[in-house]
């Protein structure tokens, strides 16, 4: 690896930040600046490609230009060792039409949407909804067939052997418009609200490669509505965000948008796997991370928070997922964000920490995993940073409230573990799972509450609103899963999220605690909240409203 200059590392910096250079010193702390996991985990990913063995870990601990230049300088490879990241990740080009291997993610989605599995028999999918005016069908059905031709995964299938196939192309039959324009408004809206139940819960046919729909409402008085549905065994949310931006593209000019690169997810998993190394290798990365697994079993609880429940899982024959949520206006999570970066917090741990409060509140066991999908697309390739597939790894964190701690060390302590549960994210955590059970006998291990953020960039741009029209609903649903809280960037706000199985819940429950969530969290956004104090979430009066 040639060798990087402060300057060097200020500019990486910056360009992750969107942040003029100048304005970064040497000693600045950059979590205060605006860095967060997502952003430190691809400059590792970079550094560690271009030769140098610095982990996320590593840069973590001590996030300044001068500490990541001597990290960098002390953890240079010689180019010419073959066991250097540079080299192992250098692979012969794979059949990118031949099937290949899912990832851990996505074997455990393919598999819990068979019948017969707890809360299975769901496809894991979301579903959106953009509102506009005068979009032209003959525009977009030429878009989204841009979007396919662009992106091989939105013409993936999958096979009965549990692996995936891009086709040539896609059996996409077209774009299915639902023309009410000369309707009353009343029976328009009842189209909208039929549709919305028969689509947001819909089981896409990925073995026949029906990954990605697009259908097109046309309505009264110009307004339209188009309804997206994508499977996330082919897309992360941060692949939905970029497969918006390209449709949007391509609807404003089927030529604005690129080809399909040369470099697609069968070769990337492979330089992925090579980079990983062997497990029977005994510093290969794979290797350190099952080691380092292995060492905590003692210490992980065996599921998520012991919600109240009105049935057990089992018992739920249909989920049916339904969406509840609310909006941080701008200046409440401007005061949340400042507080943050005065503590050396991320913001999306503050969120995830408060999160955690409210669940160990109705827990009756204050122990407990949360799991957290991290959108972890490594830097292999120019290609990758665009590119749309399911890069998802799952992390586990244990969450232990049985002792009160003031808010900011807590958050402290869990943003320092995900970090370094983070760096070993090579060991899958289904893996974690199986090995978490064996270590109890036998007994059912699960983490079944989820912490989703993406606050890297606004998941609907404004190019994307400009062309398309505004996001106005969503709804997603996952296997296997009870709740999902999710986090999306809107402008200057965040839009909070919590998509559950109903069922599963005493009725009012969820509201109850959304609303003790959305307390606390104004309680964090006060000016006079330092967040030297506990939580103390409290599950007394959250009926009333807030």
């Amino acid at each position: 690896m040639t060798e990087l200059s402060k300057d060097d590392i200020r500019r990486a910096a910056a360009a992750v930040l969107s942040a003029d250079p100048e304005t970064i010193t040497d000693s600045a702390n950059l979590i205060a600046a605006g860095m967060d996991s997502i952003r430190m985990m691809r400059l590792a990913g970079g550094w560690r490609r271009a030769g140098s063995a610095v982990t996320f870990r590593q840069l973590a601990e001590d996030p300044t230009v001068e500490r990541w230049h001597a990290l960098l300088t002390a953890h240079r490879t010689d180019p010419r060792d073959t066991t250097a990241p540079a080299a192992r990740t250098k692979r012969p080009p794979v059949d990118t039409g031949a099937p290949f291997d899912l990832t851990p993610v996505q074997r455990a989605y393919w598999i819990g949407r068979r019948d017969g599995m707890a809360l299975g028999g769901v496809g894991c999918h979301a579903y959106l909804e953009l509102d506009g005016t005068g979009i032209r069908p003959d525009r977009l059905e030429t878009a989204v067939r841009r979007v396919f031709a662009r992106h091989g995964m939105l013409r993936a299938r999958f096979l009965e052997d549990g692996r995936q196939q891009i086709l040539p192309e896609s059996p996409w039959p077209g774009l299915r418009v639902h023309d009410v324009t000369a309707s009353g408004a009343d029976k328009a809206e009842r189209h909208l609200e039929d549709l919305r139940a028969s689509l947001s819960h819909r089981v896409l046919d990925v073995a026949a490669g029906e990954v990605f729909d697009v259908q097109l409402s046309l309505l009264p008085d110009e307004r339209t509505r188009i309804h997206i549905n994508i499977d996330l065994l082919v897309a992360d949310v941060a692949s939905i965000e970029i497969v918006l931006a390209d449709l949007a593209t391509a609807y404003a000019g089927p030529e604005r948008l690129p080809a399909e690169p040369g470099y697609g997810f069968p070769q990337y998993l492979d330089d992925y796997r090579a980079s990983c190394g062997a497990p029977g290798a005994a510093d290969s990365p794979l290797a350190v991370a099952r080691e380092f697994w292995r060492g905590r079993l003692s210490e992980l609880p065996l599921s998520g928070p012991r919600l109240p429940l009105a049935v057990r899982p089992e018992e739920v024959t249909e989920p049916v997922f339904s969406r509840r949520g609310f909006t941080l206006g701008a200046a409440d999570w401007q005061r949340i964000t400042r507080r943050a970066r005065e503590h050396g917090l991320t913001s999306a741990m503050v969120l995830a920490t408060a999160y955690a409060e409210v669940l160990g509140a109705w827990s009756t066991e204050r122990d407990f995993l949360l799991n957290v999908p991290l959108f972890d697309r490594q830097p292999l390739a120019p290609a990758v940073h665009d590119m749309v597939a399911d890069f998802t790894n799952l992390v586990l964190l244990r969450v232990d409230l049985r002792e009160p701690l003031p808010f900011a060390q807590r958050v402290r302590d869990l943003q320092r573990q995900l970090q370094e549960n983070a760096s070993h994210a090579q060991y899958s955590t289904l893996n974690v799972l199986q090995d978490l059970r064996r270590a109890h006998n036998g007994k059912r291990a699960a983490a079944p509450v989820v912490f989703a953020c993406n606050l890297g960039s606004a998941f609907v741009r404004p190019e994307v609103r400009a062309e398309l029209g505004e996001w106005n609903w969503m709804l997603s649903q996952t296997p296997q899963v009870w709740l999902d809280h999710q986090v999306y960037k809107i402008d200057d706000a965040v839009l909070l999220a919590w998509d559950a199985v109903d069922e599963l819940f005493p009725a009012g429950l969820m509201d109850d605690m959304l609303r003790s969530y959305r307390r606390l969290l104004a309680r964090l956004a006060d000016e006079d909240d330092d967040w030297s104090g506990p939580a103390a979430v409290s599950t007394a009066g959250v009926h009333a409203q807030p």
